[in-house]
């Protein structure tokens, strides 16, 4: 028997890691109160808290994707070519609840290099094994997309850069946006990406209603325009 190849092994224990840290940690819904010069209490740019249950549908596939690909895709270079920046973004994501809980700008900075290295590992996805891999990446890669937004929105705002709150959950949402709309249109044969943002956008519409009914016409706005495009791409992928 040869040797087993690291990649795949290191991606199904970064993954454990990842999974298994919020049970090591305390809980993270927000930057608390004292963590901030201006504490950010369920600032406009968050989306409601039901969105964050996407977690478990992330934890869950990401680890039946690992352990599929260390069974059955152990030599295969596509898996390779996506599990190498997968696995940093794992690495950072494990002590991530633990960083956020101690600094918000440690946490903001380690969410932003979580989401490069997915969206890196969901570019380097083969288009083969589409539900194994490709598939709960963009998932993975799509929610930290936004999550790095709603991290940049409320930290900025908490230490007072150039706009308030409001200011900044329209930077955060349409920044969100472009980088969503740039990749989903690299990326067609991934709609969950786009459709993953689209969730993020759809919560904070719903945390904003018409209380802040220009925040949520801004979110409503990206929605249609990302559902438009990760369409096309779905329609493609289906005929795949």
């Amino acid at each position: 028997m040869g040797m087993m190849k690291p990649l795949p092994l290191l991606t199904l224990l970064f993954t454990l890691s990842f999974v298994i840290s919020p049970a090591l940690t305390d809980p993270f819904s927000g930057f608390e109160a004292d963590q901030l010069p201006i504490p950010q209490i369920d600032p406009p740019v968050q989306p409601a808290g039901y969105a964050f249950a996407i977690w478990g549908l992330i934890y869950g596939w990401l680890v039946v994707s690992a352990v599929f690909g260390l069974v059955r895709r152990a030599d295969a270079p596509g898996w390779d070519h996506a599990r190498e920046p997968l696995i940093l973004s794992l690495a950072i994501g494990t002590p991530w609840l633990a960083i956020a809980n101690a600094s918000a700008i440690w946490a903001t900075v380690g969410i932003i290099a979580m989401a490069v290295f997915a969206i890196a590992a969901l570019l380097r996805s083969p288009a083969a094994d589409r539900w194994w891999l490709r598939v709960p990446v963009a998932i993975y890669a799509g929610w930290l997309t936004a999550a790095s937004f709603v991290s940049i929105g409320s930290t900025a705002a908490g230490y007072g850069l150039i706009w308030d709150q409001t200011g900044w959950a329209y930077a955060g949402i349409t920044g969100a946006f472009l980088v969503a709309f740039a990749i989903q249109r690299r990326m067609p044969g991934a709609p969950e990406y786009g459709l993953t943002v689209i969730w993020a956008l759809v919560g904070i519409v719903v945390a904003n209603g018409l209380d802040q009914v220009w925040i949520s016409g801004t979110a409503v706005a990206g929605i249609a325009i990302l559902a438009l495009v990760a369409g096309g791409g779905a329609a493609r992928a289906a005929r795949a």
